[in-house]
């Protein structure tokens, strides 16, 4: 199995020794997002800002890896308020097709990078 490594500047670039993306054979991971503009490194406000930032960044993220949101199989959602969570949720919905929604995990977290409210990974077919 081949394993690929996916970058792009339409995603917040890796500030640590990661890669942005994974592909490895016909599955992409992904690493966390967090709300970050990649053109002007700045953080959006408010959470549900935040999280239409990171499924952008991550559908962005996605494309440039030859996949799409629609391929998504499986994300890990990292919020700071568990009182986020049906905010956070509506934005997710607005990302994925209802039916064909990812399997996903949602767990609160005490502190994310760069102090944000979410981040978010994914695992996704090619």
């Amino acid at each position: 199995m081949e394993k690929k490594i996916i970058s792009t500047d339409k995603a917040p670039a890796a500030i640590g020794p990661y890669s942005q993306a994974v592909k490895a054979g016909d599955i992409i991971y992904t690493s966390g997002m967090i709300p970050v503009v990649p053109q002007t490194g700045e953080i959006v406000e408010g959470v549900e800002a935040q999280a239409r930032q990171v499924l952008t960044n991550v559908r962005s993220l996605l494309e440039a890896s030859g996949s799409s949101m629609d391929k998504v199989i499986k994300t890990t959602v990292f919020i700071k308020d568990m009182n986020d969570f049906a905010k956070i949720n509506a934005i997710y919905a607005e990302f994925f097709e209802e039916g064909s929604y990812p399997a996903r995990s949602c767990v609160e977290v005490a502190r994310l990078p760069k102090d944000v409210l979410m981040e978010m990974e994914a695992i996704a077919l090619a």
